[in-house]
Parts: C-alpha cells; structure tokens; sequence
C-alpha cells in the first residue's frame, strides 16, 4: 500500500523522509496535466460540464479529451463539444474516436470532420461493444482494432494520435507480453503518446513502465489518475477496466456511504499521494478521468504546485 501523506501537513523535512531528496515541491514549472471529459445526456448536465470545463482551464492542460460512447452513440455530441472547445476556450481538445458500429469510410469522415474543425488530436481506441453485446466484433467493413485505426488516421492526415496503455493487462488479452506486442504496433503505426487506464497504488504503473522501456517503447507514456469519491462507482469501473482495487481502499471507504466531504477529502490525499510519486520517479505528465467534475482534479494539482494562469501571472 502507498503511504497515505496529505503533503500539506508535512514539514519539509518529513517530505524528504517520505520521497528523499528528489522530492516533489511546489511550484514545479515542467508538470504537464490533462484532463479527460464526457458528453452530457442532457442539458443540466451539459450546463455542469461547461462549468467543469471553466474551472479547470485557467490550469493551462497540455490538452483535454472527449470521449465517444459505446458505439459511436455519442458521436456528435463529442464533435459538438470539442468545437465549442475551440472556438469559446483555449483548450486544446483531442476528440476519442473508436472502430465499433462503423465503416472505415464513416471513421475516415468523422477525421476529417475533426480536421476541417481544427482538431488535430485524436485518441483512437478500438471502442467497447456496442449496448446489449458483451463481445467486440469488428465491422465487416471497419477498422479491426486500434492499430489499424491508427494506420488509417496517419494516412488521411499527421494527426497526433494518442492510444491506450493497460498497466494491470488488458481484459481481453492473453497476457502481459502479447498486451504490450499490441501497444508497440499501436507505436509502429504512428501513435504519439500512450494514455494508460488508470490504477490504484502506483508501483502498479513503474514496473509497467519499467517492461514498457525494455520492450524498446520510447513514446510517452501517461499515467491515468482516477480521483475516487464514489467509491462504490469505482469499483464498479474498475471491474469493467480490469483494474486492480486494493483491499486497503475497501477498508479506508468502508461505512462512509453517507459522509461525501469525508470521501472527498480521503480522494485527494489518495490521489495526491499517487501523483506526488509519480512525479518523484520522474513522471512529468499526468492524466486526469475527470469524470466531469472539478473539484478533485483541481485540488490535486494545486497540490502538485500548479497554480491558475492569474495566480501564476501575479
């Protein structure tokens, strides 16, 4: 289990105990964070997410991503979203993009669309099984898998495409040296970078990166960071994602259903935690699952010493 350290409590002599003399202190310059969101059902939801989107952009992300429901079933609305990202903010947005339900020429039009649109930046995963199906199959006359959609992307236009990366293995394969001959030919293929799902207790993610820089990966690799509020949410995610949840977060959530300032007090310190020893081991880009909300995500990385653009200007 990670230590629990809420930094801010700390002296500086405890931090260095805690991370040694390579530890993370405030007002780091070279911490890239980026944010992920997700298209609104309606329009209550819609009117929170801009709010999210408000308040974490004074925080100047490398980038923010949208994703696209099971089955492209959230299509326009992504592109919706990621052109009003354009015009009325100064966020970078990368669209997510998948191969399900659809034909190469559907997938290719929707690039280009992004294109025409401004958006360079796309996320190309394979994409869950459409509502009601519990298995991938590819469309006869679609994408097969994320590799192939990466091909297809690099041959419309040089996008920057970012790809997923499964620190705990992805579900579906058959172990860890046939995930990562995957991520490779994701690599081979033009992928830029390697967004990873997210985990829980972080050495998780340095052996992960320590086998992904023995197979002769070079590309970055980002770490996913899942702040935890809902507890009996993210349980139920991580079971669909195939992460791993600790037996020391059940016993820290235990019994406080009802106690939401408490989870969200214990989410930051957990995720805090995470983030301020990634940054210790070298990791200087982190990826935020929002899940279109602020708070958490904004607190953690005032945290990690980032501080709004008007804050920083004064």
């Amino acid at each position: 289990m990670d230590s629990i350290v809420n930094i801010k409590q700390k002296s500086p002599e405890d931090l260095e105990a805690v991370y040694g003399p390579d530890r993370p202190r405030h007002g780091y310059t070279d911490i890239n964070v980026s944010f992920e969101f997700f298209p609104p059902k309606d329009e209550k939801t819609e009117a929170a997410l801009w709010r999210t989107v408000k308040r974490l952009e004074p925080l100047a992300p490398k980038f923010v991503s949208v994703t696209y429901g099971a089955g492209g079933s959230t299509r326009d609305r992504t592109h919706a979203i990621v052109k009003r990202m354009v015009d009325e903010t100064t966020l970078k947005p990368a669209a997510h993009l998948t191969c399900v339900d659809a034909s190469r020429e559907e997938v290719d039009a929707v690039a280009e669309g992004y294109l025409n649109a401004g958006i360079n930046h796309i996320v190309a995963l394979r994409g869950d099984p459409p509502e009601g199906s519990d298995n991938y199959i590819p469309h006869p006359d679609g994408y097969d898998h994320a590799v192939d959609l990466v091909g297809g992307l690099k041959n419309i236009s040089d996008f920057e495409v970012s790809v997923a990366a499964y620190p705990e293995i992805h579900p579906e394969a058959r172990d860890g040296a046939f995930d990562l001959d995957n991520l490779k030919r994701k690599i081979d293929a033009g992928a830029t970078r390697a967004i990873t799902q997210f985990f829980f207790e972080t050495d998780t993610f340095l052996r992960f990166i320590d086998r992904v820089r023995a197979a002769g990966i070079e590309i970055p690799v980002v770490p996913g960071i899942l702040p935890v509020s809902n507890f009996t949410q993210a349980v139920r995610i991580a079971g669909l994602c195939g992460t791993r949840v600790p037996v020391w977060m059940h016993e820290l959530f235990e019994g406080l259903e009802d106690e939401l300032e408490t989870r969200k007090q214990l989410a930051a310190m957990i995720a805090s935690e995470q983030c301020q020893r990634l940054v210790a081991n070298g990791v200087r880009d982190i990826h935020f699952y929002t899940l279109n909300r602020a708070e958490l995500s904004y607190a953690i990385c005032l945290n990690l010493g980032l501080r709004p653009n008007s804050i920083a200007a004064a």
